[in-house]
């Protein structure tokens, strides 16, 4: 029997039973929906965590620190490389060389310290760290109110949250509700602070015991004015002690502030470059990571990348999509149940069509190919409607997501997926089952012994 003969014959006999086959593909395109829609679910949530990463500015960045700072991000590159007496000193010149290194974007230093700021004649103390203009699209400044810097030499300020609050007097109390960032912006964008930094410059050192050629330090007090006000600190995520107050950062650069190191080993070295406590160097893309780790190794440094941190995390969602997986094929378990039932039915009921058949010269494979075929159509219709489905059921899910965010306070975000693949494989999948559920009913029909079918009644 041809496959197209097959084919037309199948169709037929599902029309013949058409409710009885409908209910058997609607519970198909049940379980295929169930299927789709918790892996477009984990799919989705592991998509969100990696926009979230990316958009941080951590996804592409690699932190590097000095051996001599014996801050080893991890024992394996403590035992693997140079001893600390031996390793370089994470100086301008080294930044520089990172920052010729193949798909690199920038490097730049992290340039942080405690200091004295004034705002209308009362003393404040906290961190202030320097951001690169590159920071702009962080996700840290997503809900600022106010502006960006200007340009990346200009004597402005962007304000944490927690320090625009205290600032205002306005920190809350427990219980109470969260202060709102666009209530503190009106009052403070456009006033000024007033910063106390200690300055190095070169000069006759008092400190005997300093290296590095001599310096002194002059304490200067500097304007700056209030451009925007901020949420979140970018650099939290890395470790970095939590700053509150953002300058740019060439323009921190030039100030030459005496750092919170700079009793170690700030100063300027024998080549007249300063040094930096570490360094954070942007690459093009996340997959040019490993590479650009492994040549800054090369050169005598410890690194660290999200990452590297991340491969538990990833490691996480394979078992959440494998348990989800295993948890929405248990509808189509249960559906492939119908399908024995369905085509053990059709050959009580056709027992002497397929006798007549028998009868007529076909072949064993042929009664079995035309229950394949009934049990293969039922697959594709289920599969196909179920995809319907489960696409329907995440969108659904993705609208309650973000009303709910919404009424939190949060972005909308999707927390939902349908790649391609998916859509492809769970009708595969559900084809599969299909053609696994019929085997029973395909043998049991062409083992009929033709003269029984033709006196059954």
């Amino acid at each position: 029997m041809k496959l197209y003969d097959s084919a037309e014959l199948a169709i037929r006999n599902l029309r013949e039973s058409f409710l009885r086959n409908s209910l058997t593909t609607v519970g198909i395109s049940v379980g295929v929906a169930s299927l789709v829609a918790m892996l477009s679910l984990g799919i989705g949530l592991q998509q969100l965590a990696a926009r979230r990463l990316q958009k941080s500015g951590l996804f592409d960045t690699v932190v590097v620190t000095s051996r001599r700072d014996l801050r080893g991000f991890n024992r394996d590159q403590e035992r693997n490389g140079p001893s600390p007496a031996e390793s370089p000193a994470l100086d301008e010149t080294e930044r520089q060389k990172m920052e010729q290194l193949p798909n690199v974007l920038e490097a730049y230093p992290d340039i942080r310290l405690i200091t004295e700021l004034r705002y209308e004649g009362k003393q404040h103390l906290t961190m202030v760290a320097g951001l690169p203009s590159s920071a702009r699209t962080n996700d840290a400044f997503d809900g600022m109110q106010g502006s960006f810097f200007s340009s990346e030499m200009v004597p402005e300020v962007i304000l944490q949250k927690s320090f625009a609050e205290e600032l205002l007097d306005r920190t809350p109390k427990a219980g109470s509700d969260d202060v709102k960032v666009a209530d503190l912006a009106p009052p403070l964008l456009g006033k000024e602070l007033s910063m106390r930094y200690a300055e190095r410059t070169a000069g006759e050192s008092t400190d005997a015991g300093s290296s590095g050629g001599s310096y002194s330090v002059v304490s200067r007090e500097l304007k700056l004015t209030i451009v925007g006000i901020c949420d979140l600190d970018p650099d939290s995520m890395r470790g970095q002690a939590r700053a509150r107050v953002f300058l740019p950062l060439k323009f921190a650069e030039s100030l030459h502030m005496m750092q919170a190191s700079s009793s170690r080993d700030i100063s300027d070295t024998a080549t007249g470059a300063p040094t930096y406590s570490d360094v954070s160097v942007r690459v093009k893309s996340p997959k040019y990571v490993q590479q650009v780790e492994d040549a800054i190794k090369k050169m005598g440094f410890n690194t660290f990348s999200i990452i590297d941190a991340t491969k538990s995390l990833r490691q996480f969602f394979a078992v959440l999509d494998l348990f989800l997986g295993i948890f929405g094929s248990l509808a189509l378990a249960v559906a492939s149940i119908g399908i024995v039932n369905t085509l053990v039915m059709a050959i009580l009921e056709r027992r002497r069509e397929i006798g007549i058949m028998k009868a007529l010269g076909a072949s064993d494979s042929d009664v079995k190919g035309l229950f394949f075929a009934e049990a293969g159509a039922m697959g594709v219709f289920g599969g196909m409607l179920g995809v319907a489905l489960g696409w329907i059921i995440g969108h659904v899910i993705n609208f309650g997501t973000n009303i709910y965010l919404k009424r939190q306070q949060f972005p909308p975000e999707n927390i939902w997926s349908v790649p391609w693949w998916l859509v492809a494989g769970a009708i595969a999948f559900a084809v599969v089952v299909s053609l696994l559920s019929g085997l029973y009913p395909a043998s049991r029909a062409a083992r009929l012994d033709p003269v029984q079918a033709l006196r059954y009644e």
